[in-house]
């Protein structure tokens, strides 16, 4: 087995394991697809534009990087930068929608949970007639969610990948270099995109009929911990 092919190897076998040991690259996607409503077709497709923004934005990094000469000590210090850009970001996140959580159960779910006397007679009659699809029904925060997921994606670091790319390029070997991110891309977006189904799927097996405005809270939650998880835990 010559060099290249043994880089080959490693390139989908890290795609793997970095994509598994980072629970940001897949929680995010399941619990938001659970509090958002989206079907497994969106989810899936969120997930997988999040993925090819995450791996192109270390490729493009690591090309300009070898083209301008910059050492690899220096170009892992920049990849351990965004990591921290975007553990802050994925905490922030994780604040803002854990408190739209609280805000959309205290607006329109927490009086659900209320005798039939304690509520007003407008609310009970707004509850009779609002259906699951309405209660889901995607407002402003829906529709910028995914942007935001791709936003965050594209700043995260794949640092096992700039090493791998330095190599063939300092055989001067394009092939090499078009190889290694190549496969890498297709093992960590795919593992993403198996992972992401398999949530997706166990979550539809949970009732959780009448807690619809609970789960953007413990979206919310979820993702904060992922970015605590990356900012002091190095995950």
């Amino acid at each position: 087995m010559n060099e290249m092919s043994l880089l080959v190897m490693s390139a989908a076998t890290l795609g793997v394991i970095h994509t598994l040991l980072g629970p940001d690259h897949y929680l995010p996607f399941i619990v938001l697809s659970k509090a958002r409503n989206w079907s497994q077709a969106r989810t899936l497709w969120i997930t997988f534009i999040s993925g090819i923004g995450h791996v192109s934005g270390s490729v493009v990094l690591g090309l300009v990087g070898i083209g301008m000469g910059i050492s690899l000590s220096r170009l892992e210090r920049i990849e351990a930068s965004r990591g921290e850009v975007v553990g802050w970001m994925l905490i922030a996140f994780g604040i803002l929608y854990s408190a739209y959580g609280v805000y959309k159960y205290l607006k329109k779910g927490a009086h659900v949970h209320l005798p039939d006397f304690l509520r007003p007679r407008s609310i009970r009659h707004q509850d009779l007639h609002l259906g699951e699809g309405e209660m889901n029904k995607e407002d402003e925060a829906g529709r910028l969610t995914p942007w935001i997921l791709f936003l965050i994606f594209v700043f995260g670091p794949c640092e096992v990948l700039i090493p791998m790319l330095v190599y063939p390029a300092a055989q001067h070997s394009g092939m090499g270099i078009f190889l290694v991110a190549l496969v890498f891309g297709i093992t960590t977006v795919g593992t993403m995109l198996l992972v992401v189904l398999l949530g997706y799927k166990g979550f539809s097996f949970l009732r959780l009929k009448g807690k619809e405005y609970q789960i953007h809270l413990f979206a919310g939650l979820v993702i904060l911990l992922a970015g605590v998880g990356i900012q002091f835990m190095g995950l």
